[in-house]
């Protein structure tokens, strides 16, 4: 790892006090820190566990600005939350690094490139029907996307599975959501409950990491008692909670106001704003009712429309539940009501995108401060090394369920488990797919290159197969 990659002290703003003072926010230049949210944004393939692998390879591995403990916490507490897991992580530590500007700058980046990315083909699909060229080029980058996850179960196994308690609890949360279709939230919070009881009456069976393994490397260029924290308060807690409301729903307000309470915009804006509530677990826990009511209730798309949005969703950077976007899009270019349909359907998505993850920013600057003040609680940090644990397990078999989807010919299911894996059928195995997987692995473990690199490298090979009929 070259000096450039990783940063120096003098580029990463390591404070000369240990704690900063409450003004001193950047502890990073806020360009560099821009920067590389940027670049992090474009690498968000693979749903949530290729997003935190992103993370984990830029953040903690090459630019050392977090330690692994510290973004493990962030983690934890992020898995608790409704919403896009991955996401909330990128606000999280864009928080604890530049303050509230840094979270916003870091959660609006995580988003903005697969909600452009999404419009466009959006459009594409409204106005030629066909996306042939495009999903050739995904086609690629999603096999790729498997090294990647690969690399972040390895490396988050390590640091965090420390203890043979810690690894049966990922070998249970594993097989509880890969067999079993065990609901996320019970897994995590059976995890919690675990970690809480071993520490009182077993303690030593799980211990919370301190610091970083001797086999990690150096250690993070800004001290974990550096990192931005806010102290916690009422006043301050009641500002976010009522500003972030007023920000989340008031764009909903004003269009009931403009078109109406009966029209599509407005129903839309109602309906993701309720499910951005309820999507604990991640997209996946979600898509099935999202599916249902777009489709039977509303009849925005058909059923095989979800499924093409589905797999766009997929295979563009950002947060899987971005799909909810090319639902709102077709529904509102096919109900524009007085509006230029085109209009419409812009407005339609850009509302939707809107209610669906201002929740998120809400949920970070509320909750964090007060996650950070009980760093310390030996008690909580028990608990949360056993979920961290857990999510090894949920890391794996978001890996395994991608892996399926991706190197399988699979059909989908809306009633099923939606972290259900299944067993695939070996004869619908895609030779191409497996092809560009490997490549992808050798290129990430045994020529060592940048994600960007090999992403580019197989988005071409996507192309290219997909041109020639092989994909």
């Amino acid at each position: 790892m070259s000096t450039e990659d990783a940063g120096t002290p003098e580029d990463a703003g390591t404070p000369a006090a240990a704690t900063p003072p409450a003004s001193q926010q950047d502890l990073i230049p806020f360009r560099t820190a821009v920067r590389a949210w940027f670049a992090i944004s474009w690498q968000t393939f693979g749903g949530p566990a290729g997003q935190i692998a992103v993370m984990q390879r830029t953040l903690v591995d090459e630019k050392r600005w977090i330690g692994q403990g510290r973004f493990l916490h962030a983690l934890n507490y992020c898995m608790l939350l409704p919403g896009p897991e991955a996401q909330q992580l990128a606000v999280y530590t864009g928080w604890l690094l530049n303050g509230l500007r840094g979270g916003l700058a870091a959660g609006a980046l995580f988003v903005l490139p697969g909600m452009l990315t999404l419009l466009v083909l959006s459009a594409v699909y409204v106005a030629f029907g066909d996306t042939t060229v495009v999903s050739a080029v995904f086609a690629g980058l999603a096999p790729a996307v498997l090294a990647i996850v690969v690399q972040a179960v390895l490396r988050v196994g390590r640091r965090a599975l420390n203890s043979p308690a810690l690894v049966a609890l990922a070998i249970a949360a594993f097989l509880a959501l890969a067999l079993f279709a065990v609901p996320f939230p019970l897994v995590v919070a059976g995890a919690g409950g675990i970690g809480w009881l071993v520490h009182r009456y077993v303690p030593r069976w799980i211990v919370a990491s301190s610091g970083p393994e001797p086999d990690d490397g150096p250690p993070p260029l800004i001290p974990d008692d550096a990192l931005h924290a806010e102290r916690p308060s009422g006043r301050r807690a009641l500002r976010v909670l009522v500003l972030g409301i007023l920000v989340w729903t008031l764009p909903v307000v004003v269009v009931a106001l403009l078109t109406g309470v009966g029209s599509v915009f407005t129903q839309q804006g109602l309906f993701f704003s309720g499910s951005a509530l309820v999507t604990f677990g991640g997209a996946y826990a979600v898509l099935a009712y999202v599916a249902q009511r777009a489709v039977e209730t509303y009849a925005w798309v058909t059923p095989g429309e979800m499924t093409r949005g589905l797999a766009l969703a997929e295979t563009t950077p950002g947060p899987l539940i971005m799909v909810v976007q090319f639902v709102a899009f077709l529904g509102a270019y096919r109900n524009p009501g007085e509006l230029d349909p085109w209009v419409a359907a812009l407005l339609g998505a850009l509302l939707t995108t809107w209610v669906t993850f201002v929740p998120s920013f809400l949920f970070i600057f509320l909750g964090a401060p007060y996650v950070e003040r009980l760093r310390g609680n030996r008690t909580l940090s028990a608990a949360l090394t056993a979920i961290t644990a857990a999510v090894v397990g949920v890391i794996a078999n978001l890996a395994l369920y991608f892996t399926t989807h991706t190197l399988f010919a699979t059909t989908s299911t809306w009633t099923a488990g939606p972290l259900h894996v299944g067993v695939p059928e070996l004869t619908t195995l895609q030779p191409a797919a497996l092809g560009i997987a490997v490549v992808a692995a050798l290129l990430l473990f045994l020529l060592r290159w940048s994600v960007l690199r090999t992403l580019g490298v197989c988005a071409a090979l996507g192309l290219a197969l997909g041109l020639a009929g092989w994909l």
